[in-house]
């Protein structure tokens, strides 16, 4: 049993920067893969990025790309958070995956989820 818990969100302005952090407890090793998702009011689940933990290639979304960055450290993931605008408002969750995936954007596939972290940039 993995346990995701997400910190680190809050109410920042356009163009700040803010680190999401993403403790896991749980078996070591059992982990495939951490990913980061948002779900922004009245929206669906949106994928973000995601980090494979036995060689740290990190994947990202198009509208993150060159802004986000995703990072492990022990049983910690991050997701650094640069220029923020304000559509990036959303709640973001962290979702461990413990076999290989059809696609990163597969929420289905991915094991087990966090209860995630309030984020709210203002313009």
């Amino acid at each position: 049993q993995v346990q995701l818990v997400e910190s680190g969100g809050g109410l920042v302005q356009a163009g700040d920067s803010l680190r999401l952090s993403c403790a896991a407890s749980g078996p070591a090793g059992s982990t495939y893969a951490t990913a980061w998702f948002r779900q922004a009011p009245g929206k669906g689940r949106e994928w973000v990025a995601a980090i494979r933990w036995s060689v740290g290639s990190t994947y990202y979304a198009d509208s993150v790309k060159g802004r986000f960055t995703s990072s492990r450290d022990k049983n910690t993931v991050y997701l650094q958070m640069s220029s923020l605008k304000p559509e990036d408002t959303a709640v973001y969750y962290c979702a461990a995956a413990l076999r290989p995936l059809t696609g990163w954007s597969s929420a289905l596939e991915y094991n087990y989820w966090g209860i995630g972290t309030q984020v709210t940039v203002s313009s």
